[in-house]
């Protein structure tokens, strides 16, 4: 159990980049960016660290073993012997799920996980459930059966503290790796003419404030046999805030969303240092102070049915723009490129990411 484990940052396709910077600056070296994610090596309170701090990722995967299996009965045989208490408490229901592919003799998904689940039931004693909160997952690929948990439980961008969201909501962990790729490292302030909920402020001001994202939140490695209460919490309340004399803001023609807002920015503790106010793009000034980053997810063509009244959106929050926020950068998230061009600017655009499902894409201007 001394040697480290492979860890695995689930994000999302096209961000692994982001993601990986981000593990490198929390000490998590090497990191290595794969396609849907980042690897890293650690033991378990590197494991709860990740869940603990990263902003970015949506799952910690841990690898806790793996075998070669070439039909059902080798499959059961060899999981009934693996070191389940090691990893499982008896007490605690576990889901197990299973993927294969058709590299492997083992091509059936059901049943694979039905042996695994007896072998585990039989074995340790522990519950098997399709609501547990525990999650074992299973991957066979090419003959080669390997155990990860997910550590986390539920999914990274739960917070723990935001009480309102709106209809199309951008997920905190994505928000977060969208405010890095545009460059937010916390030393300026941050603007969203149509916050929703306000997810780009709150984040912001959380990052500005060294908030650990996972603090108010439990997670899936809390029942574990691995788990040290003592050492998490010591984990835990290590994690010092630091100061900030940035101010993050955000407003909406909605006073729903400023309500909103003002909520989920109470709630994470950060309102000392946000503002919300109702207003259209047309109204929008510019908050005294340095120049920061305006950050926007404007609808989409595909939200409302009729493209045709965004591309006066556009080109009205364009305009607003280059008249009140000469200085400042700016990062549009949109699946159209047209959408971002009728704004007028000089924008480059990022890889494509899927979001509710569609593709969109971060299209991000140097200061105006």
């Amino acid at each position: 159990m001394s040697d480290p484990f492979d860890i695995f940052l689930i994000c999302p396709p096209g961000l692994e980049s982001a993601l990986a910077s981000e593990a490198l600056e929390h000490g998590f070296a090497p990191a290595n960016a794969i396609s849907g994610g980042v690897e890293i090596k650690g033991d378990w309170p590197e494991v709860w660290r990740a869940n603990l701090m990263l902003r970015g990722a949506v799952r910690v995967l841990v690898r806790i073993g793996s075998f070669r299996a070439f039909h059902l009965a080798q499959l059961d045989k060899r999981a009934r012997k693996f070191p389940w208490a090691d990893f499982l408490r008896p007490d605690v229901p576990v889901r197990v799920e299973v993927s294969t592919n058709k590299r492997s003799k083992i091509y059936h998904a059901g049943a694979a996980a039905q042996r695994i689940e007896t072998a585990i039931k039989e074995s340790l004693g522990a519950p098997i459930s399709p609501e547990a909160a525990l999650t074992l997952k299973a991957r066979i690929d090419d003959n080669l059966v390997t155990f990860s948990l997910d550590s986390s439980g539920e999914s990274l961008h739960k917070r723990g503290f935001k009480e309102a969201v709106n209809k199309a909501p951008m997920r905190e962990t994505l928000a977060a790796l969208f405010l890095r790729e545009a460059g937010y490292i916390g030393t300026e302030p941050v603007l969203d003419p149509m916050c929703g909920s306000g997810t780009f402020p709150i984040e912001a001001a959380e990052i500005a404030m060294g908030l650990a994202p996972g603090r108010a939140r439990s997670f899936a490695f809390e029942n574990l046999a691995s788990f040290d209460a003592a050492a998490w919490e010591t984990l835990r309340s290590g994690v010092t805030p630091r100061s900030t004399d940035q101010h993050f803001y955000g407003s909406d023609r909605d006073q729903g969303a400023i309500a909103m807002s003002t909520r989920n920015a109470d709630a994470a503790g950060v309102s000392e240092h946000t503002n919300f106010t109702c207003t259209s793009i047309s109204d929008l000034k510019r908050p005294e102070g340095p120049a920061g980053l305006v950050i926007i997810n404007p609808p989409y063509g595909a939200r409302i049915g009729n493209k045709k009244p965004l591309f006066a959106l556009h080109a009205a929050l364009g305009t607003t723009l280059k008249t009140e926020f000469r200085g400042w950068r700016v990062a549009i998230i949109t699946t159209e490129a047209s959408l971002a061009k009728a704004t007028g600017l000089t924008l480059s655009a990022g890889p494509y990411v899927p979001h509710g499902g569609l593709k969109v894409r971060l299209y991000q201007s140097g200061p105006l």
